[in-house]
Formats: structure tokens, sequence, C-alpha cells
């Protein structure tokens, strides 16, 4: 809803949140020739050469681009932002030198981050991630209130019986608290939740107003 004016859906009205799986916090990377070793020596070079420095995303409106639009919104910096056609080609475009930055998903980013073929600033999350805990967070490294992070979750329609969300919200917990699962998920730069359905329900309430004063700004 802070894109499409039209959903054929109301997001809060039409389900029933059971539960989070996991959030996917994202990694700000850079390309090693960058002379920045920190969150806050990027944002003195992003506001030294204001619309000179490229960020990939994986395409406009997805969860990469929200995260620079979030990130200049917060410093007041002005980034140009370069659209790919997914993830893995906006490495490529780092790797390769074509961009400057990026916002890269944990997983996909840490291989080139351990070979030095990209440097790591910090990542997104609200707290440092597990796959990484040697980066700080973005808020950490000197940008207050920041985070973002996708995730993944389940939902049923509205009006399934509360003893059925019940039921699903306790089995679903249950197996994300299971090593395996944790193993499992953490592999792949993600973080276990396994929160209550009424936790969930006000994250996406939250969430909605977030992006819709972030898309508007931006």
């Amino acid at each position: 809803p802070s894109l499409q004016k039209n959903l054929p859906f109301d997001p809060i009205r039409d389900f029933a949140p059971i539960a989070r799986f996991a959030t996917l916090p994202h990694i700000l990377v850079v390309h090693p020739s960058m002379p920045v070793k920190s969150v806050k020596e990027l944002i003195a070079l992003a506001k030294a050469k204001p619309g000179q420095l490229n960020c990939a995303s994986s395409g406009i409106a997805t969860s990469t681009h929200l995260a620079v639009e979030l990130f200049k919104h917060l410093t007041g910096t002005d980034m140009a932002i370069v659209p790919y056609k997914g993830g893995a080609p906006g490495v490529v475009a780092l790797l390769g030198g074509q961009v400057q930055l990026y916002f890269a998903t944990i997983s996909t980013a840490l291989p080139h981050i351990r070979a030095g073929r990209l440097r790591a600033l910090a990542v997104t999350g609200a707290g440092r991630s597990a796959a990484a805990p040697e980066f700080p967070t973005i808020a950490e490294a000197g940008v207050p209130g920041y985070h973002h992070a996708s995730w993944i979750g389940m939902l049923a329609p509205a009006r399934t019986p509360r003893p059925i969300i019940a039921k699903l919200n306790g089995e679903t917990v249950k197996i994300l608290r299971t090593q395996d699962v944790k193993a499992f998920l953490l592999r792949d730069g993600q973080e276990p939740v396994g929160d209550s359905s009424e936790e969930f329900a006000a994250v996406i309430k939250q969430e909605i107003a977030q992006w819709i004063n972030l898309v508007k700004v931006a």
C-alpha cells in the first residue's frame, strides 16, 4: 500500500497474521577501491560528491532500493540509484566497479567479503547479524534510527478461527526454535524470529506507516 494506491486487498483487514519466520537484514558493501572504511567516512564522501556515487539496487521499489532511500533520507546524502534485474546482477556490477556501493543480501555478499573482493561497512538490521557478527549495525556506525530488514512470515485469511491461528503459531514457533532450522536460516543470512501473532500484526502496521512516509519523501 505504500506504493500501490489500488490494491485488490487490504493487507491489514484481509489477513490474520500467524508468525514471522525470519528477518533478512542487508549488508552495506563498497568496492575495495572506495577510500572509505566506515559508514561515517562514506557519508562524508557522499556529501563531498553529491550525486556522484552510484548505488546498485535489485530493481525499483525493491527492498535494496528502499534500504538506500532510507539511508539517503537519514543522512542527508544524494546518491544515484542504479536498478538492476535482481540482486546477483547488482553484485556483479559492484564487483566490476560499475557502481560504488550496494545494500546486498548477507548470504550473497559474504563470500566476496571474505575473499576481499568487497568491503563491508555495516548491516541494516536492528541488531548485529548472527551470520556476520563482526560488522556493526548502521545505527551503531553513526546513523541513529536506521533499521531495515525484509521478513518472511505466514498469514491466514481474515476471519480464520482464533484457535487455529494459535495452533499454527505454536507449531511454527516450536519448529523455528529447533537447532537444525536455526542453522539452516543463519546459513542463508536470515535471523529466526517466531513472534506472536499479535506482535507480527503490530510489525505490519508499523512498517506500512514507515514506508508510506519514506516513499512520499523519495
